[in-house]
């Protein structure tokens, strides 16, 4: 048994399928936009959210953008009739747990929701550094002793694709291959602006440059 949240402007849709959820003994909030769902999230405290991506107002991405923003670790599950595998990547990169497409089928629901509610909620997913220079992909923080700064979904790929191959130098061309989506029209000079700005807020923080240019070459990480 859990708390759930059912994030869904389908009014419908959701009466339907809170009632299914409460037969499995679970506990079911309901809220049909997703400044509702935001608001219910500062004042109780919820085991898994699921969320519908396509409302007015706020969509289910920013939703989940601003619960991981705030903190809230508890598992989100997507459950949305966008189909297409850009969607997918980016709400699973926005730190969803799961993704689902309408119409779903129950009994798959149900594995889905008995698997994330099995993964430890008190750890922080994807932790990562470079040096004393720490990066949480899950809430797209980065931190330098006792500072810290929010970055956007972009840069916090760069930089975790930099931090996982280390004094390794790569292009432009390959940066943007390895980090862009395949069907974006991202051009050299975007990875350039990318890079810039990440150097910007990293010395903010106060921390030592770590992102190098190398002449004629491209881009490295260093790290002892």
């Amino acid at each position: 048994m859990a708390k759930i949240l059912l994030v869904d402007d389908d009014v419908e849709f959701a009466d339907k399928l809170s009632r299914h959820l409460k037969t499995q003994g679970h506990i079911v909030d309901v809220a049909n936009s997703g400044s509702d769902a935001l608001q219910l999230c500062k004042t109780l405290t919820f085991e898994l959210l699921i969320l519908d991506w396509q409302m007015p107002e706020l969509t289910g991405l920013q939703v989940c953008q601003k619960l991981r923003g705030m903190g809230k670790l508890y598992p989100i599950i997507f459950l949305t009739g966008l189909d297409d595998v850009t969607y997918k990547e980016s709400g699973l990169d926005s730190g969803a747990d799961d993704y689902m497409v309408k119409p779903v089928d129950l009994r798959e629901l149900a594995a889905r929701i008995r698997s994330v509610l099995r993964r430890p909620q008190n750890i922080k997913r994807s932790d990562l550094t470079a040096g004393q220079l720490g990066l949480d992909c899950t809430l797209q923080v980065i931190s330098f002793g006792t500072k810290n700064l929010k970055i956007t979904h972009r840069e916090v790929a760069l930089l975790e694709f930099l931090i996982r191959h280390p004094n390794q130098l790569f292009t432009s061309r390959e940066l943007r291959d390895s980090v862009w989506p395949a069907d974006g029209n991202a051009s050299d000079e975007a990875v350039r602006t990318c890079i810039k700005t990440l150097r910007q807020k990293i010395k903010s923080i106060d921390c030592p440059e770590l992102i190098k240019t190398v002449a004629g070459g491209g881009y490295t990480l260093e790290v002892e």
